[in-house]
């Protein structure tokens, strides 16, 4: 099957029970990007919500709000509002009957403290606990407690100045059919046994899938998507193939075309393997909790073609390449610093060889420590070199996030036509191709990002000066 785009729901499926991407789902999105495969969320949740996740993921879009908010991390594709009347007429009946609701903008969730409280990783686990049938008690037991520490908004009306493109009600599935009689323009869908999410009629994820296929080149008989609840009905069944997870209502299981492990148990990865969209090892790589860890891990195996899985020292002479690279950067900076002025440049950088001669004698007149190995030396030396660059960057009130990935995917272009990494037969320094200049090079990058962080800070300061 010619697989061109993977698409995944969030909770129950790429999430574990705990709200976290299990590292064997991590490793498998980079292989799929690897073969050229793009990768997607569909959820009810909102583009606030999903953004974070785009970008520590490398998603190449996401269906949000059931297709009612569609984007890319640098476009928004699609949007659907629900209209002003319709607004108003849900308000109206909410407070009528008593019944919680929130309204998704494109900023998050506005309105009802309960449903705040049950889209908590606490609420989720508290649901994973109890039993289905007990899905009215629960939904009653919210209500009577978050509704005293957190009650329903009463501006709501307020916030429908701004687009909504979801309404999020409180309600039992036996509920929902009768409430929506009143709001025939709408449809309901359901990602959990307590709210019911309204959007217009005619949108779903299964649509928005479609629509992203128009604009990247695919259909959605080339579209894998994963799911567990039964608002992933459409989506499951309409797409080449649907893979319902282990933990997936009795609904998706009948309807999925593969049943894979639970969301805990590397489900996810597993059906990938199955299908021979990815290669999927038990274990194979450790995953850091450190996302920037993680990408240059991915650099240094696709330019290596492995990685070290196993603490060990680095002997005398691969210390000596590192410490070059380093120097090298460094001598850099300092260029910068001078602002390429030569005689000043030449001052910093024999001031960093007295340093160098400064640091050596120090260290030298040290004892060693007695407990200390080299292991334990060069990882405490390194951590300090790590500190330490990010304390500059706090000094020059620089936040690195967004530039450290500009950088990443410079990086990750210095494959040469043959498909392979060119090395420097004296530095052992990854060369560049002929295109990187023009094609990945991320000075650009850089240089708008600096912008908007200084514009940000311009804009923060006015506001200060004008709240005094």
């Amino acid at each position: 099957m010619n697989i061109k785009a993977v698409f995944f729901d969030l909770d129950g499926t790429l999430f574990t029970s705990t709200r976290t991407v299990a590292a064997t789902t991590r490793r498998a999105i980079v292989e799929l990007h690897k073969n050229k495969t793009l990768v997607g969320v569909a959820t009810g949740r909102g583009p606030a919500f999903v953004l974070p996740l785009m970008e520590t993921l490398g998603l190449d879009f996401a269906v949000t709000y059931n297709g009612q908010y569609i984007f890319t991390p640098d476009a928004i594709l699609s949007t659907s509002p629900i209209d002003k009347k319709t607004l108003r007429d849900i308000i109206d009946f909410s407070r009528k009957h008593g019944r919680d609701v929130s309204l998704g903008m494109a900023d998050g969730v506005h309105g009802s403290g309960l449903v705040k409280f049950g889209e908590t990783r606490t609420a989720q686990v508290i649901a994973g606990l109890l039993p289905q049938k007990m899905s009215g008690l629960t939904k009653n037991g919210f209500q009577n407690i978050v509704r005293k520490i957190k009650p329903q908004s009463k501006n709501l009306v307020d916030n429908i100045r701004q687009p909504v493109y979801q309404v999020i009600m409180v309600a039992t599935s036996d509920e929902t059919d009768e409430i929506m009689i009143n709001f025939p323009e709408l449809q309901a869908t359901r990602s959990n046994a307590y709210s019911a999410d309204l959007i217009t009629k005619g949108n779903s994820k299964l649509k928005g899938i479609e629509k992203v296929g128009l604009k990247f080149g695919f259909d959605l008989s080339q579209v894998m998507a994963f799911g567990d609840s039964d608002n992933d009905l459409e989506m499951l069944s309409g797409v080449g193939l649907g893979v319902g997870m282990g933990n997936a209502t009795p609904a998706v299981k009948k309807v999925a075309s593969y049943i894979t492990d639970n969301n805990n148990s590397d489900g996810i990865a597993k059906a990938l393997s199955h299908f021979g969209l990815i290669n999927f090892k038990h274990a194979a790589s450790f995953i850091s909790k450190d996302d920037q860890f993680n990408k240059v891990k991915e650099f240094h195996r696709v330019m290596d073609g492995k990685t070290q899985e196993m603490p060990r020292v680095f002997l005398p002479e691969e210390a000596a390449h590192r410490a070059d690279f380093k120097v090298e950067e460094i001598v850099e900076f300092l260029f910068a610093a001078s602002n390429a002025n030569v005689p000043v440049f030449d001052e910093l950088t024999q001031n960093l060889h007295e340093a160098i001669d400064k640091a050596a004698d120090k260290v030298k007149s040290k004892p060693i420590p007695e407990r200390e190995n080299a292991l334990t030396g060069e990882v405490d030396a390194l951590l300090d070199l790590l500190y330490f660059t990010y304390g500059s960057f706090v000094l020059m009130g620089i936040d690195p996030y967004a530039i450290f990935n500009a950088v990443h995917q410079a990086n990750m272009g210095k494959i040469f036509p043959d498909g392979q990494p060119h090395f420097d037969p004296e530095t052992h320094k990854i060369m560049k191709p002929d295109n990187w200049e023009t094609d990945f090079a991320p000075e650009a990058k850089i240089e708008a990002e600096l912008e908007r962080q200084i514009r940000v800070a311009m804009s923060k300061l006015s506001q200060a000066k004008d709240e005094k």
